[in-house]
């Protein structure tokens, strides 16, 4: 029996950070059975906080049901969260979403919508302690999977999510090829990727000046 295919949305806002969203959608994109949609509030580019533009596939007004709706994060966090249109979208098409997803500061997006109310998720971990307030269970771990939502921490997190996504949906076998084909062995030159092995002065420094950035 054939796989029947899955439409995941990605949803844009400027100032979105892309290697939050890039790195789902090359794995999902190569796993076939997906069919992935950049959505936005109109099909101007979007421009992402790496500098360049993302131009989207379809718009908010114009999108059907989503199998699974995934929310990356970023610099531009604060005025989409201000996005009432954005904000209200997020809220539908979470509610009969098969699956909800984030990546980075993107839970917080779902927590406005009140899609993380009551469920355990990740974030980045200058603002993790910040899920609480839209009543979600913040947990330290790269990937959180919780019924049907699955949480991604900081940005590099992507990765993880996404092949932990593809192996709840299509077996571990599929995503363990996946993880082979693209090569995913990290060796970082540093032991600097969590801020539990970094001095506490410099990780306060950083949060100070992520969260400056990002304001809600």
């Amino acid at each position: 029996m054939s796989e029947a295919t899955l439409s995941l949305g990605i949803v844009l806002f400027t100032g979105v950070t892309a290697l939050d969203f890039v790195g789902p959608a090359q794995i999902l994109s190569e796993a076939n059975g997906f069919s992935t949609m950049f959505l936005a509030k109109n099909l101007d580019p979007v421009a992402t906080d790496a500098g360049f533009a993302v131009v989207p596939s379809a718009i908010f007004d114009e999108c059907p049901s989503l199998d699974i709706i995934f929310l990356p994060g970023g610099s531009g966090q604060q005025g989409a969260m201000e996005d009432s249109d954005l904000v209200d979208f997020v809220r539908k098409q979470g509610a009969t979403a098969k699956f909800v997803c984030s990546v980075c500061t993107g839970s917080l997006l779902l927590g406005k919508a009140g899609l993380l109310d009551g469920f355990r998720a990740t974030t980045h971990w200058a603002f993790l302690d910040d899920l609480a307030r839209f009543g979600a269970q913040p947990v330290r771990q790269r990937v959180v999977v919780d019924r049907n939502r699955v949480t991604g921490a900081g940005v590099s997190a992507g990765i993880d999510f996404a092949l932990s996504l593809l192996a709840k949906l299509r077996g571990d076998d599929r995503a363990k090829l996946m993880q082979l084909g693209i090569e995913y062995d990290p060796e970082p030159p540093f032991d600097w990727g969590n801020p539990d092995n970094v001095d506490p002065v410099l990780v306060s420094q950083l949060r100070d000046a992520f969260r400056k950035l990002i304001v809600f």
